[in-house]
């Protein structure tokens, strides 16, 4: 039994198994995009601790921040005891994602959180209760974001679920399954439904907020329709619902912009972040515009943790490591070399993969059965185990985990990426041929 068989066989003893492995990999130590495992292999990291790690491991400004910050001291809780570190990311956020005239930013620890606290925030101000959320939508696993997430995998069992939440289709044209109609049909087809559903489900006034993530995460990366989004815009602003994108994985660089919500030319009310905000420590936040986050009832918001000053300054450190670097040019130089390379295997294998799709560097491949055209996560899940005993770690995503995504570090260099998807493309071969 090699050194990562044995951590896992440990794992079993004290973790619960519900704890879901996405991929069956170990590290002892990581420089940007290669990981050490337990047993001294190198694997290349098209995972990014799940889209955490678009700047790389290791980075050692990074590094030098949590140090020297921690030689300061390690925590106070910014209810209690005020904080510069604080205020230097919450200014930079604002800084980078203007949402508005004015803008201000709370601070949490994870995505999960920042959904919770931007639907307390939404009710709160506009005294409504009615969420709208999207089919394929994945927004956390605690009691409201496992609501509004989509796949019952994440909350079978755990209800029941926070009230007055309703779910449309998610308006992404694949025209492989919408033959019959263009784009701009489709797109009319999704913005009638809008309106179907607050005539006959709930309606505008009793309706909060509408979030929504641009590019799904683990609903498969798929894209949402611009032209529905940027009317999403207009409806939400006439109806007095705030527009919330959550950005917890498409941020940062990830689709080639700050934010995804740069490709539509539309600014949402408010707007949540996460996952590559920190450089690898955990941290979050809510972002909105500042006559929304400023009507909050004092003490409705808050959190012992939440902005411990390690996080900040290795955010603020990251962040700036994105600008000195220039993430989004990284972002678009990677998306364009996986697009490429994926569109290649999708000529070659067109019953096989059936998609192509994302933003940026947000890329995934969707596979289907040959024979019935069924999603096929079986042949996914092979790759990817087959990807692993070759050193690549790849993870899956959409509702029937067919769909392989690329998350890796977005300063990755050009020879480990190639390596990468080389090692991706004959193992496709090996599994599909």
């Amino acid at each position: 039994m090699n050194n990562t068989d044995k951590l896992y066989e440990r794992r079993k003893k004290s973790v619960p198994n519900a704890l879901g492995i996405f991929n069956p990999s170990s590290i002892q130590s990581a420089k940007g995009a290669l990981i050490i495992d337990a047993d001294g292999r190198e694997l290349i990291d098209f995972a990014g601790g799940i889209g955490v790690n678009n700047v790389g491991h290791s980075v050692p400004e990074i590094i030098e921040a949590i140090q020297k910050q921690a030689e300061k001291f390690i925590h106070a809780s910014f209810n209690v005891s005020v904080y510069e570190q604080y205020m230097d990311l919450t200014e930079k956020l604002c800084e980078i994602f203007p949402h508005g005239d004015a803008t201000k930013a709370m601070l949490t620890l994870s995505g999960a959180e920042s959904v919770e606290n931007v639907i307390k925030i939404a009710r709160a101000v506009t005294g409504k209760a009615a969420i709208i959320c999207y089919d394929g939508s994945f927004h956390g696993r605690t009691m409201m974001a496992m609501t509004l997430t989509s796949n019952v995998k994440y909350k079978e069992g755990a209800g029941p679920y926070a009230p007055e939440v309703y779910r449309l289709e998610y308006p992404y044209y694949k025209p492989s399954m919408n033959a019959r109609m263009t784009q701009d049909e489709f797109d009319d087809l999704m913005i009638m439904k809008l309106h179907k559903t607050f005539s006959s489900t709930v309606s505008v006034t009793q309706t909060a907020a509408i979030i929504m993530e641009l590019v799904q995460g683990e609903g498969g990366f798929t894209v949402a329709s611009k032209k529905y989004v940027q009317y999403l815009r207009k409806f939400c602003t006439e109806n007095n619902i705030f527009l919330i994108f959550d950005e917890v994985q498409s941020g940062f660089g990830r689709t080639g912009k700050w934010a995804a919500y740069e490709h539509y030319d539309v600014t949402p009310d408010l707007s949540t972040w996460a996952k590559s905000m920190g450089g690898g420590m955990p941290i979050g936040c809510v972002i909105g515009k500042a006559e929304i986050m400023d009507a909050i009832k004092p003490g409705l918001i808050g959190g012992t943790y939440l902005g411990g000053p390690l996080s900040c300054v290795a955010s603020l450190a990251s962040i700036n490591y994105m600008q000195k670097n220039n993430i989004n040019a990284a972002g678009e130089k990677v998306g364009k070399i996986v697009r490429e390379k994926f569109n290649q295997w999708q000529a070659e294998y067109p019953k096989n993969i059936t998609d192509v799709r994302g933003l940026g560097a947000m890329l995934a491949i969707e596979f289907s059965n040959p024979t019935t055209g069924m999603p096929d996560g079986i042949s996914t899940k092979a790759i990817v185990d087959k990807c692993l005993a070759k050193g690549l770690i790849i993870i899956t995503s959409g509702t029937y985990g067919n769909c392989i995504r690329i998350l890796s570090p977005l300063f990755i260099e050009d020879e480990i990426l190639e390596r990468g998807l080389a090692i991706l493309e004959e193992t496709i071969k090996e599994v599909i041929s």
